[in-house]
Formats: C-alpha cells, sequence, structure tokens
C-alpha cells in the first residue's frame, strides 16, 4: 500500500494538493505520524484475592497527525517566507481542515480509494533562522477512524424463514447503517437480525404500519441516528416504532449475516454504509 497525496481543504473550500513523491508549488511532504491505529483506553476492575482484572470497557483516543514539509521556492516568483504566509491559510492553529489520502495498493485504477478525515489544527512550527527552513503542523482528529466517503449500497428482499444474506464488510472499524425499506404492500412490523463474526444475535424490531408507497429509513450511525417515513411528500419520526429492547446495528469488519424477517410477500431494501478504516 502506497499514499500518493494529501489534499488539504479548508473550511472555506480552498483545496491544497501536496503529492507525496515530488514537489508542488514549492512544497513536499517529508513525512506523515499518527497514520497507525491510535491507543485504545481499557476500563477494568481488580478484585480481592483474585489474579489479574475484569475488563468492562475500551475506548480508543482521538488521533494525532503530524505533518512535515519541505520547502523547495522558486526564488524568481517567491521565497521562504511567501511559501510560510500561504501555508498559514492552511494550518492556522485553532481551525479546522479536512485532510484526504489518496491511497494505492495495486495496479489497476480499481485498486485506488480515498479516505476523510476531520482535523483541528493544535500546532503549527517553522523556524526562521535555520539554513534548512522546513513546516511542522501538528493536528487532532477527534474522530480516529478514517473514512471511505463512497457509500457502499447493497439492496436485498425481506424473508419469512430462515435464509440469512451475508454481507462482507471491508473495513477494520465498526460502522452503523442507513436500513431503506420501501414497501409495495402493506406491513405492520419487521425484524432486521444481524449475527456478526463473532457470532452473537442482534436484532432490530420495528412495529408501525407502513403502507404501498411509503420509504422508512433507519440510520444506525453514531451520532446520526433516526428512524423516518415519507409519505405523499412528508416527513415523519417514527422513532418510537423502534422496540426499546432493538440494537442500534453496526457492521463488524468481516462477514456479517443479516435476515430481514416479515411476513407475508419479500419486500425489497438496501443498506447503505461507509467504510471505515482504524489505521492506514
Amino acid at each position: 500500500m502506497l499514499i500518493s497525496k494529501l489534499e488539504v481543504r479548508t473550511a472555506q473550500g480552498v483545496l491544497l494538493n501536496l503529492p507525496l513523491d515530488s514537489v508542488f508549488g514549492g512544497l513536499y511532504v517529508t513525512e506523515i505520524e499518527g497514520l497507525d491505529p491510535v491507543k485504545a483506553t481499557l476500563v477494568s476492575s481488580s478484585f480481592a484475592q483474585l489474579d489479574g482484572a475484569q475488563y468492562h470497557s475500551s475506548r480508543r483516543d482521538p488521533r494525532s497527525l503530524k505533518i512535515k514539509l519541505g520547502m523547495e521556492p522558486d526564488f524568481t516568483k517567491d521565497n521562504f517566507q511567501d511559501l510560510r504566509n500561504r501555508m498559514y491559510g492552511f494550518f492556522m492553529p485553532k481551525t479546522q481542515v479536512s485532510l484526504r489520502f489518496y491511497v494505492v495498493t495495486g495496479p489497476s485504477v480499481l485498486d485506488n480509494y480515498y479516505v476523510d478525515i476531520l482535523a483541528r489544527v493544535e500546532e503549527f512550527v517553522s523556524p526562521l533562522f535555520v539554513q534548512d527552513p522546513t513546516i511542522e503542523i501538528s493536528t487532532l482528529c477527534f474522530d480516529p477512524d478514517f473514512i471511505n466517503p463512497v457509500p457502499v449500497v447493497v439492496s436485498g428482499s425481506s424473508t419469512s424463514d430462515l435464509t440469512e444474506t451475508a454481507l462482507i464488510y471491508g473495513g477494520t472499524v465498526e460502522t452503523g447503517l442507513v436500513f431503506t425499506l420501501k414497501p409495495a404492500r402493506s406491513v405492520s412490523a419487521f425484524t432486521v437480525y444481524h449475527r456478526p463474526p463473532d457470532g452473537t444475535l442482534r436484532m432490530m424490531d420495528f412495529s408501525n404500519a407502513l403502507i404501498a408507497g411509503d420509504l422508512l429509513k433507519i440510520s444506525t450511525s453514531v451520532g446520526s441516528k433516526f428512524v423516518t417515513r415519507s409519505r405523499a411528500g412528508f416527513d415523519t419520526s417514527l422513532l418510537y416504532g423502534l422496540s426499546p429492547q432493538s440494537d442500534w446495528l453496526e457492521l463488524q469488519p468481516g462477514t456479517n449475516n443479516l435476515r430481514i424477517y416479515a411476513e407475508g410477500a419479500a419486500i425489497p431494501y438496501t443498506i447503505e454504509y461507509k467504510t471505515k478504516l482504524g489505521g492506514l
């Protein structure tokens, strides 16, 4: 795997291209730190007279990304200070930038992809009185995952038996999904069964009257969970139609077995998700 280019986009939409194999606009990338999986904080309890500890939960810390740039100005048009001033417009501390990494995994164009991550600039260091000036930028990514913004859409139909459908998720971090159901007949209830690679069974029960032509969307993404029904051009929240005991399903790395159970004739559905990577 090779990272071929880094794109930086400001909140105002201004774009900076930084190829990793050449000088562009007097700048070139010498090093990027923080692309590995971030450290996890593990919570546990110890008990008297028992060896070890009891695991409770874990969470991953924010990602610290550091970008180091070399400078080769064309002195007929600019100098070192001109390049610094230009970078101030992209990496002024406290501002937010969107970083896009272009990844090459093989000779074919189909082997290439890109991932995005939001970063907040923490520090900009570029000493003035040195023989070989450089720029070091330190950022903090509060959401540590690299996200492929191109959604993956999988289609299927509900079943009234025990038939499961295998969905292979290629990410390395769990991801939420948007489940869309557009019935061509009336339906009062359905259940989404999810069996991730670890074999545990998770369920999402929905119970509310839907008629032909309705469009039901259930999002399980962290920070954007909702249940809405579109009917005759109007959107209505049907969060109450989801059982309180339901799981907000997330796809796990590997093979996820899904079964959408509904009595009667099959109903088409789609599942849309974005691939998340814990490291590059």
